[in-house]
Order: structure tokens, then sequence, then C-alpha cells
């Protein structure tokens, strides 16, 4: 099962690094309103304007195999809950002028200690939308590359336990790839070009990518840059 993201967010998960040479990057975590443009969903620095992946993302899917609800009540730590939502909050009311490197900066240091104290944050955990808020602020994580690497780990063993989202994964998984120059697996973090988006780095495996992209949740390749057009025309 999948859900749409609002496209707000989708766009504060992929164009967190519009502006030349930054990296693109999701921005704002799946499941939230809240979102403005940020170094385009995950990370690919690149001289044109990069958007990056989700979750983070216009309409684009996620599994919601998670808490339908996310509300306080139905967590584990209600209080980390709200204080992630609060860190997404920050982390997209600094995008509205573009990068925001001190902020960004401060929000890896706190999920870092977050990380430390529990591991990924997961769904029983945080909810869902938690969840996501932890994800947005790992894609926007691109000052400090090994902290992402840190991340993607522990997200990973949170999907292999039914308590993360693919999607998001799938995001953060080319985000770091792209950061580094390689190619990446879903073609999640886009670079807006004169003949509109393509994918910032190349495609692992160009054959398999649609069936990749299904696994996790995601869009048809074609439709999700169909959605980044209109996002980059309005760049």
């Amino acid at each position: 099962m999948s859900r749409t993201l609002p496209a707000a967010l989708l766009a504060a998960v992929l164009l967190a690094g519009c502006s030349a040479g930054s990296p693109g990057e999701p921005a704002a975590a799946p499941g939230t309103a809240s979102a403005a443009a940020s170094s385009a969903t995950s990370s690919a620095g690149t001289s044109s304007a990069t958007t990056s992946a989700t979750s983070s993302a216009g309409p684009t899917t996620t599994p919601s195999a998670g808490p339908a609800s996310g509300s306080a009540a139905a967590v584990g730590d209600p209080a980390l809950r709200e204080e992630l939502l609060a860190m997404l909050e920050r982390d997209q009311a600094g995008r509205t002028g573009g990068a925001d490197p001190e902020g960004d900066a401060a929000r890896t240091r706190r999920l870092a200690e977050v990380l430390d104290a529990h591991g990924w944050p997961t769904w029983d955990l945080v909810g869902e939308d938690g969840a996501e808020a932890a994800w947005a602020i790992a894609q926007h994580s691109d000052l400090d590359p090994a902290f992402q690497r840190r991340a993607l780990e522990l997200l990973r063993q949170a999907v292999a336990a039914g308590q993360a989202s693919p999607g998001d994964l799938a995001y953060l998984t080319d985000r770091v790839a792209a950061g580094a120059g390689e190619p990446q697996t879903y073609g999640t973090q886009v670079a807006c070009t004169p003949d509109g988006p393509q994918p910032a780095t190349p495609l692992v495996d160009p054959a398999a990518v649609e069936r990749l992209r299904a696994e996790a949740g995601l869009p048809p390749l074609a439709d999700y840059l169909a959605e980044m057009a209109a996002i980059c025309a309005g760049d």
C-alpha cells in the first residue's frame, strides 16, 4: 500500500539544493504539510539546480505500513516525536530563503544524539510522522557525509524490521550515493537541466530501476520526472 506525499513536501524533499553547486536532496518528511525548497532530496552537487529524494517530492508515494495516525498517544516516546516534528518545522522554515547550513548542522548534531540513544527512530517509537521527520533531517545532513552513511545503515535495519519506510530508504540511499558522485539506485536525486529534470548521477541499473522503485513504493521514474519538471519550471 502506498500513500501520496503532499506536493509541497515533495518540493521540499527534492529541491533542497536548487542553488548552483548545492547537492540535490529530499527536504521534508512524508506525512507533513510544511515544506520549502531544500537542497534536492538526497545529495548530488552539480552546477545546475538539483533536487532530491523522500523520503523525500511532489505527489510521490512511499509505503504507509507504519502507524496510520502517528498521534502522540500511539507512540512509545511522544516527547521525542514532538521534538522531531518541531525540528522538521525549523528545517522547512529555514529553507524558505535558500540553504540553511547552520540550522542543518544543529539538527544533524541533535539527530546524531537521538541515534546514539535509540538507533533509528522507529514507527513504534515516534510514529510514522516522527520517523519521516528524522528521515528529512538526515536527508539534509549533506555537510556530514559520515553521519548520513550511519543514518542510512540504521534506517536500512529499521526497514528490514518493518519499522520504517522503504521509500525513505530509497531516497536516502540515492542521496548518499549522489553526494559521493556515485550512481544512484532509484533515480530520486534529480538535477534541473536545460533539457528538463534528469537523475543527477547515472543509474546503477537502468533496466531494473522501475522494479526497484515499485518495490520501494515509488511511482514510475517517468511520472516522477514529470512531477519534477513542474518544480524545475518554477525554480
